[in-house]
C-alpha cells in the first residue's frame, strides 16, 4: 500500500518535546563535588544509572594510558577560612567552587600575605567565584569573590582544607545500546566540573535524555537502529584518553561522534568541525540549517574539549563538538554565574532535538541504486503520483523529491547527498526513498560513508 507507506514514513519524524526530568536531573547533580576522580564522580554516575543502563569503570591509579598515567584519587570533606576568633568567612559547604580542585590538605594559621598566594578572584567580576583546578601540581587554594577578599584585612586567618589524595581509581560511565551492525555513534560528555550548570551538566542532561529515549524505543520495538549508540561520561582529557587507551582495537567502529557541552544556554549554536573532514560535519550543519536555528560552524583547533583527544593524529576519529556558548567567551564561563539560573529548559529541549535528529540521520543514511536505471520509471501505473499528492505541505515528500531520489540513486549518492543536492530536509528525501523501495525501484547498496 503506497499511501500507507508514505504516511508511516512521515510520522517517523520525532517531535521535539520536553523530556520529563531533565531539569530535575540538573538540580540533583549541581551540588555534588565532582572532580577528575573521587566520590563526587561516583555519586554522579550512580544517579545517572537510575535513569539509563550504565557500566561504571574503575581504572586504578598508576595505569598507563598512552603518554599519561591515571592520577591519584582526590576527595574532599570540607574547607574553611576563619578569622582568629572563629568567624567563618569562606565555607566549601556553601559553594564547592570555593576550593581549588585537587588541593592538598591544609590545616594552620596563615598571614594575609601568605594566604594571598593561594587566593583566586576575578577583579573584573568582583561578586562572583571563579573555578580553578590544580590537577597535576601539588598545591592548594581558595576561590572567592574579589569583593570578599578585599574586605578581609585581618593580619592572620585560620585555614583548613580537609582532603585526601591517595591511590584509588579514575571512574567513568559508559552506556551502550547495540544496533544491527557493529558500527556506532559516539556521544561524549565530561563529568568533572562541580556546580557548573552549562559547562558540563547541560551536556550530561541531554546525553542522558537521548540514551533514555533510545532505551524506550528499543523496549517498544520501535527502534531498528543500524548503528549502536555509545554515550561516555568521562572526566575531561584524562577520561577520554583513558577510554581511548582501554578500547583502542574498537575505535574503528565509531562511524560518527559528538562531544556535547554548553548546550543549556539561550545563545545560538556553535559546531566545531572534526580534525579531518567527516560526514558528521555536514550532517550537523544540515540539521541546524533546516531547523532554522541560528548557528555558526568553526574549524577544528587542538584546544577545547575532548574532541581534541578523539581527533589526535594517530586516532583521528570523526568526532565534532556541539555547543551553544563557546568556552572562554561568555562571562559566566568557569564562574559561579554558570548556575541553574543561567540555563533553561527550552534551550535543553532544542539541543536534545538537534542531537536526536543528527543521530537519526547518521543511522538512516544509506546508498541506493536503481534496479533499472534506463530512463525515468513510469510512475503513474505504480500509483506514485497519487501517493505523493498533497504531502509536501505536511512535511512529506513532493513529486520533485521522488524524482531526485530516482535520478541520484546510482550507487554513489546517499540519501543525505540527495537531500543536500535537492536542498530539502533529510527526512523528506528519506521518505521518498521509502516509497521507491516499496515500489521495487531501488535497492540498498551500502551504509553511507563516514
Amino acid at each position: 500500500m503506497i499511501n500507507g507507506t508514505i504516511s508511516a514514513a512521515v510520522q517517523l519524524a520525532e517531535p521535539i518535546s520536553s523530556p520529563v526530568g531533565m531539569m530535575d536531573l540538573l538540580h540533583t547533580l549541581f551540588p555534588l563535588p565532582r572532580s577528575l576522580t573521587g566520590d563526587g564522580v561516583r555519586e554522579t554516575l550512580s544517579i545517572i544509572k537510575d535513569h539509563i543502563p550504565l557500566t561504571i569503570h574503575e581504572i586504578p591509579t598508576g595505569t598507563k594510558v598512552f603518554d599519561w598515567e591515571v592520577p591519584q584519587e582526590w576527595n574532599i570533606r570540607g574547607a574553611t577560612i576563619k578569622t582568629m576568633d572563629g568567624k567563618t568567612l569562606v565555607d566549601f559547604g556553601d559553594n564547592n567552587l570555593h576550593v581549588v580542585g585537587y588541593s592538598i590538605p591544609v590545616n594552620g594559621t596563615f598571614s594575609r600575605e601568605e594566604l594571598t598566594r593561594h587566593i583566586h578572584t576575578l577583579e573584573d567580576q568582583p561578586d562572583v567565584i571563579p573555578y580553578r583546578t590544580s590537577y597535576y601540581a601539588s598545591n592548594w587554594g581558595f576561590c572567592l569573590p574579589h569583593s570578599l577578599w578585599m574586605s578581609m584585612q585581618d593580619d592572620y586567618y585560620r585555614v583548613e582544607i580537609d582532603t585526601t589524595l591517595a591511590d584509588g581509581s579514575l571512574t567513568y560511565g559508559e552506556f551502550f545500546l547495540p544496533g544491527q551492525t557493529a558500527e556506532e555513534v559516539l556521544i561524549s560528555v565530561h563529568i568533572c566540573h562541580p556546580s557548573l550548570a552549562n559547562d558540563n551538566l547541560s551536556g550530561i542532561a541531554v546525553a542522558v535524555a537521548l540514551a533514555a529515549e533510545r532505551v524506550r524505543q528499543r523496549e517498544s520495538t520501535a527502534n531498528n537502529a543500524q548503528l549502536g549508540l555509545r554515550v561516555l561520561f568521562v572526566p575531561a582529557t584524562i577520561g577520554s584518553i583513558t577510554w581511548l587507551a582501554q578500547n583502542e582495537p574498537k575505535l574503528g567502529r565509531v562511524r560518527h561522534g559528538l562531544v556535547l557541552t554548553c548546550v543549556g544556554d539561550a545563545g545560538p549554536f556553535h559546531y566545531k568541525k572534526c580534525r579531518s573532514e567527516a560526514a558528521i560535519d555536514q550532517i550537523v550543519t544540515h540539521v541546524l540549517e533546516h531547523a532554522n536555528l541560528k548557528y555558526e560552524v568553526v574549524d577544528f583547533s587542538p584546544y577545547g574539549y575532548d574532541e581534541r583527544q578523539y581527533g589526535s593524529p594517530a586516532i583521528d576519529m570523526p568526532v565534532g563538538c556541539l555547543m551553544r556558548a563557546v568556552h572562554g567567551t561568555f562571562p559566566e564561563y568557569h564562574t559561579s554565574l554558570d548556575n541553574l539560573d543561567f540555563i533553561n529548559e527550552a534551550a535543553l529541549i532544542a539541543s536534545l532535538g538537534v542531537v536526536r535528529e543528527v543521530v537519526s540521520i547518521c543511522d538512516r543514511d544509506r546508498v541506493y541504486e536503481r534496479i533499472d536505471g534506463r530512463g525515468e520509471p513510469q510512475l503513474g501505473r505504480r500509483g506514485l503520483y497519487r501517493a505523493i499528492a498533497g504531502q509536501r505541505d505536511a512535511g512529506g515528500p513532493s513529486q520533485m523529491d521522488l524524482l531526485w531520489v530516482l535520478n541520484l540513486s546510482d550507487g554513489s549518492h546517499s540519501i543525505f547527498d540527495i537531500a543536500e543536492r535537492a536542498g530539502i530536509p533529510f527526512l523528506r528525501a528519506w521518505a521518498a526513498t521509502q516509497i521507491c523501495l516499496q515500489a521495487d525501484l531501488i535497492k540498498e547498496v551500502s551504509h553511507a560513508r563516514r
